[in-house]
């Protein structure tokens, strides 16, 4: 014990390091600082989780195209606690996504990006869209269908973009094309660059909230005045101002210990997304669907017009990266308080609807082929007749049921079959079938003569 105080004072006498840590942990803040202000370091929690489980899968992860996708099933079905360890990796992104949307809402809300916080908004920004990125690259490193093809889609958006689309997409794939070089190098994002402007800007974050203090609770009536706020600021730590350890970290640490314990809950119940099947070029049928933090912004694409499209993908991102950045600059000085700010409440819950509401749609993706729909049970065909049997059983086989949905059953990108008898004769159906139509594929080339008698036969039956 006596060896081990030596050594301790020898590194505190040659590095401080003991003293500027207890100096920082001690640093005023003001009173009645509570849980609202939790959500901050709760994400740093998660990324220090994960760093750890980030590392410990780099160990395992082999990142070849060829070995990428078995690496993985060896980390989920024989590693030990490989898939708890994915778990974990998995909804320790999701947590620092949520929180950092939470802690960002939060400051919007009380204006703590007033004077003179601006910089520390501007950072906060930053660092929410690189949590965003951090996401997205990983989602291709678990290199199956759905990870490579939502990807594949991202860059052919990207490459839509005028003067810089294609220069943008092939520096995002690393060519012109998907393939081992494209997971070479969102390996390299994922791991080397955007963690290393993680950090750069996590430590220019915390060095502002240092420098210029954690913001006050917002009092109605007491507007943030640049020119002497500073000096009343400062007054009043000194006046009221509490250590920040013990009197205020304490909450920081439980609810950062919490929302550990919630991510390694779930990784050991529900563990990490299923693997799809490896990619293939041939395999035509597949609907790519994100992680959940970017459905919103892929039901939002899908849903708008398509005459549009090409200009919002440009203008969309533009836009809102641009209103969040300056919004410190736009109203840095006046009340603070939720209640002399309705405006800023009511939009941001408008807000916050749409992008749910846009998730919940996301989740649904009435627009994509539904793969998974089963053959239609007898109940649904209600008929002895031999030709309206075979004429359900083709319309699955056919991948009609994909698309059209029939009482419940199949996808939702057409219209629904489940009253067509009524409005369509059999000749006018013929017609549909052979030629195709908006969307539909023609399907005249694709069956015989007895096939389509078949499916017609089914569908006039749908009164």
């Amino acid at each position: 014990m006596r060896s081990i105080k030596k050594i301790l004072y020898w590194l505190e006498d040659r590095t401080g390091l003991g003293e500027t840590v207890m100096r920082l942990a001690r640093h005023p803040v003001p009173p009645g600082s509570k849980w609202a202000y939790v959500f901050g370091s709760a994400t740093l929690f998660c990324l220090a989780l994960q760093i750890i489980t980030g590392v410990a899968l780099a160990m395992m992860y082999q990142p070849s195209s060829s070995d990428a996708y078995q690496s993985l099933q060896f980390i989920t079905e024989q590693a030990k606690f490989g898939r708890v360890l994915r778990g974990i990796h998995y909804f320790g992104a999701s947590g620092m996504i949520v929180l950092i949307g939470i802690h960002m809402i939060r400051v919007y809300i009380t204006a703590a990006y007033k004077y003179p916080r601006e910089v520390t908004w501007i950072s906060g920004v930053f660092l929410f869209f690189l949590t965003v990125a951090m996401g997205f690259t990983g989602q291709l490193l678990r290199w199956d269908s759905n990870g490579v093809w939502s990807s594949v889609v991202a860059a052919e958006q990207l490459g839509r973009m005028p003067l810089i689309g294609k220069p943008a997409a092939r520096l995002l794939l690393g060519g012109d094309t998907i393939g081992g070089h494209s997971l070479s190098r969102f390996f390299s994002y994922h791991v080397f660059i955007v963690p290393a402007f993680i950090f750069l800007f996590v430590g220019l974050h915390v060095y502002l909230v240092l420098r210029h203090g954690i913001s006050e609770p917002p009092k109605a009536g007491r507007p943030v005045v640049p020119k002497d706020y500073r000096k009343w600021y400062k007054d009043m730590l000194e006046k009221k101002g509490v250590p920040f350890w013990p009197y205020a970290a304490w909450r920081d640490l439980l609810f950062g210990a919490l929302t550990i314990s919630v991510i390694l809950l779930l990784a050991a119940v529900i563990g990490p997304p299923m693997l799809t099947q490896p990619p293939d070029p041939s395999m035509v049928h597949t609907a790519p669907k994100p992680d959940w933090y970017m459905l919103a912004i892929f039901a939002l694409f899908a849903l708008m017009p398509p005459r549009i499209e090409s200009y919002m993908i440009v203008a969309g991102p533009v836009i809102t990266v641009m209103l969040l950045l300056c919004v410190p600059f736009l109203s840095n000085k006046g009340e603070r308080s939720p209640i002399r700010r309705p405006w800023a409440v009511f939009g941001t819950i408008c807000v916050t609807v749409f992008v749910f509401g846009l998730f919940l749609t996301g989740m649904r993706s009435p627009w994509s082929p539904s793969f998974k729909t089963r053959a239609l049970p007898a109940s649904i065909i209600r008929s002895n007749d031999s030709l309206v049997i075979k004429g359900a059983a083709l319309f699955y086989k056919k991948a009609c049921l994909y698309c059209h949905r029939v009482e419940g059953y199949g996808g939702q990108t057409g219209p629904d079959l489940s009253a067509v008898g009524r409005r369509l004769t059999a000749e006018e159906l013929n017609l549909r079938i052979v030629n195709g139509g908006r969307n539909m594929p023609a399907f005249g080339g694709l069956m015989n003569k007895e096939e389509l008698g078949a499916i017609v036969a089914f569908l006039v039956t749908r009164k």
